[in-house]
């Protein structure tokens, strides 16, 4: 379990920061808190309307080009391209969007595609090439009618959201989440409503109904379908990591709202407020190619190194005796344990030893067999396994004991949010040389930005970096 898994779920306590005091057991609920993870589905709009505005837009500019060119083929050309290129609209934020804010995008795109056209036409046949009048009269055509179009589905969907606009929890101090919730309510062209304000103490502020509890926040997350969380200090982030990752699997978009300062550049802004979309890592885009990933290499990798397993397991039956295999209990994502394999490289003295040394690659009772397998890292070639059977996977955090789970997640912020995403054999700390007895702080750190910017090429350049070392002899 997470450090974050010891907050007192929803009850009527107030919660904790987060702190472990015990033995760490398995996360059966995200940060400890019981919150719905299956709820009615929320309001999403629909992409058609602005499918159908887009291709609207393409015919208008497709028939002056047909016009132009005297034949039907540049024409579906165009409307292919068009449609290709269509400009995605502006990220969902928490209010409602206008065409105004994609329209340079909007341009931009059509004259690309214009362009492009023109110039396959010219260097086909260049008798047939545009002149610059149909040119810019397809382009003006084609992005008047996407804009005019997209424009009236934007104003559709703000006269939707202002009927009905989306519930929102307002994080963080009392008096200035009371502040902020006071702003919005004051704005209801925001298209956000806020019903609520989460703080460890109502402070005396008056407005909304504070919520400090758990089972608070639950009834008011089921009550009023909230969608959307606000904080509005940057301390929330840390302070109530668990909580805020509670509200993201139960389906909610967490925003930061910045209340007291001026903003850093965003594009995004709520009734004066400049806000940015915080993403806890709870469901992250691209986890079944990682999985993939996984599965495969470590599929491939088990038959090609098969005949090195065996015979690693065979020299250290005949020159450490019985016990090849190292079985040892490790911490894995959302604080669920798992039982990792490793050649046995080591005999501990007991089962307290095991669970609480924290290194052990001076020890002068190793072989020089098992030495070599320690600094070329192939006793942990058997972690395959677990990767295949989706205990690991090839690139995360490294997985640690519970005993160690405990201590560090007292000691370093942050060292409990590594768990949000699965464990691995390698990771970016690890290719930055943080093996072995090196900083646990230096590690968290590597671990949170590896999950913070998690790609499936991030993934592939760190397994690189791995082979490299592996290579030359790196191991711990």
């Amino acid at each position: 379990m997470t450090a974050e898994t010891t907050v007192p779920s929803s009850g009527t306590q107030p919660w904790t920061s987060g702190i472990p005091h015990g033995p760490v057991r398995p996360a059966r609920h995200v940060g400890g808190f019981r919150f719905p993870s299956r709820r009615p589905p929320a309001r999403s709009d629909s992409p058609l309307p602005l499918l159908a505005a887009d291709l609207l837009a393409a015919v208008a500019g497709a028939a002056v080009l047909a016009q132009a060119a005297g034949r039907p083929g540049p024409a579906a050309a165009l409307i292919a391209g068009a449609l290709l290129l269509r400009p995605r609209s502006v990220r969902p934020g928490p209010g409602a969007p206008g065409v105004l804010d994609e329209l340079p995008a909007l341009c931009g795109r059509t004259a690309v595609t214009w362009l492009g056209l023109a110039a396959l036409l010219a260097a086909y046949d260049p008798t047939r090439a545009l002149t610059a009048r149909t040119l810019l009269l397809g382009w003006a055509l084609h992005a008047a009618v996407a804009g005019a179009g997209r424009g009236a589905v934007h104003w559709r969907r703000r006269i939707a959201l202002l009927r009905r606009p989306r519930t929102a929890l307002v994080v963080g101090p009392a008096a200035t989440a009371q502040r902020v919730a006071a702003a919005l309510l004051r704005h209801p062209r925001c298209g956000v409503r806020p019903v609520g304000v989460v703080a460890d103490r109502p402070e005396g502020a008056a407005g909304l109904p504070v919520l400090t509890t758990g089972e608070e926040v639950e009834r008011a997350l089921i009550r009023n379908g909230v969608r959307v969380v606000l904080t509005v200090h940057p301390a929330v982030r840390t302070a109530k990591a668990p909580l805020l990752r509670a509200l993201a699997a139960s389906g909610c978009a967490l925003w930061e709202a910045e209340a007291d300062c001026p903003a850093y550049e965003t594009r995004d802004q709520l009734a004066g407020f400049a806000v940015r979309r915080l993403d806890p890592g709870t469901r992250r885009p691209g986890a079944a190619g990682k999985r993939l990933l996984d599965v495969v290499v470590s599929g491939t990798l088990l038959v090609l190194v098969s005949l090195v397993l065996l015979v690693c397991a065979t020299v250290l039956r005949l020159t450490d005796g019985p016990g090849v295999v190292f079985r040892q209990e490790r911490v894995g994502k959302d604080g669920r344990p798992f039982t990792m394999l490793k050649f046995r490289t080591h005999r501990p003295a007991d089962e307290q030893e095991a669970a609480t040394r924290w290194s052990v690659a001076g020890d002068q009772r190793m072989s020089p067999f098992c030495r070599v397998l320690r600094q070329t890292s192939m006793d942990e070639l058997l972690q395959l396994w677990n990767v295949f059977r989706g205990d690991m996977s090839l690139v995360g955090p490294r997985p640690e004991r519970p005993h160690f789970v405990a201590q560090f997640s007292r000691i370093h912020p942050g060292y409990a949010a590594r768990h949000r995403m699965r464990t691995g054999i390698t990771g970016l700390a690890q290719v930055n040389g943080l093996r072995g007895d090196t900083s646990i702080e230096d590690r968290a750190r590597f671990d949170n930005a590896y999950i913070d910017n998690w790609s499936l090429w991030q993934d592939i350049r760190i397994l690189l970096r791995t082979a490299a070392a592996v290579v030359r002899s790196t191991g711990s």
